[in-house]
C-alpha cells in the first residue's frame, strides 16, 4: 500500500477520556485571522423540492448581530512575551489568502486589479490589426471603450466576491495550548489526564496536518468510514459493495467481506459496546443489515433488519447502547431498530412539510439527550424530535425547525446532504448543497436562526458529509467539489488549514480519530487517505483564495441548472429494471455466509432478486 513521504504518526499521547465539563476554546491568536474562509452547501443530491411552507426563521439575537460585522484583518504583530517555540508549534504566525502568503490591504488589492487590466489591455492592443484610416482609428476606440467596461465589470465582481469572503467573519483567538510549557508540566505528572484532549483541539496541529498514508483495498468509490470507539480499527464502505475493517496504524486490512447489499454502501458503522463484534450497514437499495464479526477475523453473517422504500443514507446511532439505531431513507420513514426484537425495525414517524413528504438525507441521536433526533434532506428544514413526544398530528410530530431566514423563502431548491450535533448536545451543524455550511444552537426556540457560516467549498456533485473536528467541536471540517478540504475555526468562521484531497475531485467523507490529532477521509478515489500533523510549518493557505472565489462563481453560475433534475425516486426505479438479472441461484453461491434472513417490519417492500446493480459515484 502506498505511503505519503514515508512519514509515521505522531503524538502517541493515550487514550484518556476527554472532560466533558471543559469549554471548547479556539486556538490561536488574534493575529492567525484570515482573509475569509468559506462553507459550501451540501450537495450531492440536485432535486427540485417544491417551495415548502414554513415558519419565518426569527432573526438573529442582537448579541450576534455586532459580533457578525465583517471584520478586518488582524495585523499580525507577535504577542509579547510569547517564545520561539510558541510560536512554532502553535500557529500564531499570520496566514493569508495570497499567493505569496502576505497580508495585503485593500490598496495593495487594487494596485494589483490595476495592473492585471492594464496587462490584458496592452495585450488586446498588441493583437489588434494595425491600420491607418480613420475607420480603423474609429473601432479602436470603440473596442477601448468595450474593453474598459469589461474590466470595470471584472473589478467590481472581484470587490463584491472579497466582500462575501470577508462578511460574518470573527477575529481568531489566542491560542490557548503551548507546545512546549504543556510536554514540560507532563513530565512531572501536571495536567497529563489533559494533554491528549488539548493537543487533539490545538490550532497549531491542526494547520500541521498533512498525508500519511493510503489504505488501498477498494474497487470503488469509498462512501464511508468510522472509527470503532477505541480508534484502534476503522471500517469502510464502498460502491464494491464490499465492507473492510483496517488496522489503520500498521496500514493494514484485518477483515473484508461482502456487506450483502445490492447497491452502493453508504454508511458502516461499529456499535458501540458491542465489542467491535457488530457492525450496522445501509446502502442505495434500502436495506439496513448487520454483520455479525467475529474474533477469528471473518464475518459470521449479515442480516437485513430493515427496508427502507429509497436509498438509505445514514444511520444515527445511541452512544451508550449496543443493540438500538436509528436509520432513515428517501422514503421520508425513520426506523428506530432494536436488534432484541424479533422484529427490529420500528416506525418512529414519516417527515412531511404539510401532506408532502420530505426524503431523508441524514440523521444523528443528540449525544447528550438521545431522546432527541434531528433529520435533513430534500428541503431547507432541520428537524428535531423528541421520540417520546412523536405525535404525527400534532406539527407533523416535529419539536422544533430551523432555517436559516434568507433560505425560508428562497426560489433556490436546497437540500441538506449532511447534520450532527457537537459533542455536547448544544449546536448542530449543517451542510447545504449549493450554498454554505450553517451553525444552530440546539437550545433556541423553533424558527430561530444560524449562529455561524462557513463558506468556501463548493457542495454539489456528490453527498457531502460534515463534520466537527477536535475533542470539544473546536473545528469544523468538510470536502468539496474542488477536491481539497477545508478547516474552520468554529468561534471565528476563518479558515485555518485548506489541503488536496481526492484526485478524483471530490471529498465526501470526514472522520477525526477519537483520541489522536488525525483524520482519516475518502472520496471519489478507490482509497482511505491518514492525516497527522506532522508537517515542519504551518500551513500557509497558498492558492485558497482563488479556489474559494471559483467555487462561488461555479456554485451562482449553476443555479440555472436546477430544474433539470431528475427524480432519484425515477432514477432508482429505472437502474433496478435495466440492470442484467441473475439467477437466484448464482447469487445464493456467491453471497458467501450471507443469510438474508429478512427481519423487515411489516409494511416494508420485498427487495427482488438479482445479482448486484450499483452504480458508481451515482449522484443520489
Amino acid at each position: 500500500m502506498a505511503e505519503a513521504d514515508g512519514k509515521s504518526s505522531v503524538l502517541n499521547g493515550g487514550s484518556e477520556e476527554p472532560d466533558p465539563g471543559e469549554d471548547q476554546r479556539g486556538e490561536g491568536d488574534a493575529s492567525t485571522a484570515t482573509e475569509g474562509q468559506s462553507g459550501s452547501q451540501a450537495g450531492d443530491h440536485r432535486l427540485k423540492p417544491e417551495r415548502q411552507s414554513g415558519s419565518q426563521a426569527a432573526p438573529k439575537e442582537a448579541g450576534d448581530s455586532a459580533k457578525d460585522k465583517p471584520t478586518p484583518d488582524a495585523e499580525g504583530e507577535r504577542v509579547p512575551g510569547e517564545g520561539v517555540e510558541e510560536e512554532d508549534m502553535d500557529g500564531s504566525g499570520l496566514y493569508s489568502l495570497n499567493e505569496e502568503g502576505e497580508r495585503d490591504g485593500e490598496g495593495g488589492r487594487r494596485e494589483r486589479v490595476k495592473e492585471r487590466d492594464a496587462g490584458k489591455r496592452a495585450a488586446r492592443k498588441r493583437n489588434r490589426p494595425s491600420g491607418g484610416t480613420a475607420h480603423h482609428s474609429s473601432s479602436s476606440e470603440e473596442e477601448d471603450d468595450d474593453e474598459e467596461e469589461e474590466d470595470q465589470e471584472e473589478e467590481e465582481d472581484e470587490q463584491a466576491l472579497d466582500v462575501w469572503l470577508g462578511a460574518e467573519l470573527r477575529d481568531l483567538s489566542r491560542p490557548s495550548w503551548r507546545a512546549v510549557p504543556s510536554l514540560l508540566l507532563r513530565e512531572i505528572g501536571r495536567g497529563s489526564h489533559q494533554f491528549v484532549r488539548r493537543v487533539c483541539g490545538a490550532r497549531g496541529l491542526v494547520q500541521r496536518l498533512e498525508l500519511q498514508g493510503r489504505l488501498e483495498r477498494h474497487t470503488g468509490c469509498v462512501n464511508t468510514l468510522h472509527f470503532n470507539p477505541s480508534g484502534t480499527r476503522l471500517a469502510s464502505g464502498s460502491d464494491d459493495l464490499r465492507v473492510v475493517v483496517w488496522d489503520w496504524a500498521r496500514r493494514r486490512a484485518e477483515l473484508e467481506f461482502d456487506s450483502g447489499h445490492k447497491s452502493n454502501v453508504f454508511q458502516a458503522k461499529f456499535l458501540p459496546h458491542s465489542g467491535d463484534s457488530t457492525l450496522a450497514m445501509c446502502a442505495r437499495d434500502g436495506q439496513i443489515r448487520v454483520a455479525e464479526l467475529s474474533a477469528m477475523q471473518r464475518c459470521k453473517n449479515t442480516k437485513r433488519v430493515a427496508q427502507h422504500k429509497g436509498a438509505a443514507h445514514k444511520l444515527a446511532l445511541e452512544p451508550d447502547s449496543p443493540c438500538c439505531f436509528l436509520s432513515a431513507g428517501e422514503d421520508a420513514v425513520v426506523f428506530g431498530i432494536d436488534l432484541r426484537l424479533d422484529r427490529p425495525a420500528n416506525k418512529l414517524v414519516v417527515v412531511k412539510e404539510g401532506d408532502k413528504k420530505v426524503g431523508l438525507y441524514t440523521i444523528f441521536v443528540n449525544p447528550v439527550n438521545t431522546h432527541h433526533f434531528a433529520v435533513g434532506g430534500r428541503d431547507q428544514y432541520v428537524r428535531i424530535y423528541d421520540q417520546r413526544k412523536i405525535n404525527e398530528n400534532d406539527n407533523n410530530g416535529v419539536l422544533k425547525k430551523f432555517c436559516p431566514s434568507h433560505l425560508v423563502s428562497s426560489e433556490s431548491k436546497t437540500n441538506i446532504t449532511c447534520l450532527l450535533y457537537s459533542h455536547d448536545g448544544t449546536e448542530l451543524l449543517t451542510s447545504y448543497n449549493d450554498e454554505d455550511i450553517y451553525l444552530f444552537d440546539s437550545s433556541h426556540s423553533d424558527g430561530a436562526d444560524y449562529c455561524r457560516r462557513y463558506k468556501g467549498h463548493r457542495n454539489n456533485a456528490t453527498v457531502k458529509g460534515v463534520n466537527f473536528y477536535g475533542p470539544s467541536s473546536e473545528f469544523v471540517v468538510s470536502g468539496s467539489d474542488c477536491g481539497h478540504i477545508y478547516l474552520w475555526d468554529k468561534v471565528s468562521a476563518r479558515i485555518v488549514q485548506f489541503m488536496e484531497g481526492d484526485r478524483g475531485g471530490v471529498v465526501n467523507c470526514l472522520e477525526p480519530h477519537p483520541h489522536l490529532p488525525g483524520l482519516a477521509t475518502s472520496g471519489l478515489d478507490h482509497d482511505v487517505k491518514l492525516w497527522a500533523p506532522t508537517a515542519e510549518n504551518p500551513t500557509g493557505l497558498k492558492g485558497l483564495k482563488d479556489v474559494m472565489k471559483k467555487n462561488k462563481r461555479e456554485r451562482d453560475e449553476d443555479t440555472v441548472r436546477h430544474g433539470d433534475q431528475y427524480d432519484t425516486q425515477l432514477l432508482w426505479f429505472l437502474m433496478r429494471h435495466m440492470r442484467n438479472r441473475r439467477s437466484q441461484r448464482t447469487r445464493r453461491e456467491g453471497a458467501e455466509g450471507d443469510t438474508d434472513e429478512s427481519w423487515s417490519s411489516p409494511d416494508s417492500s420485498d427487495e427482488e432478486n438479482g445479482g448486484p446493480d450499483h452504480v458508481q459515484c451515482m449522484s443520489s
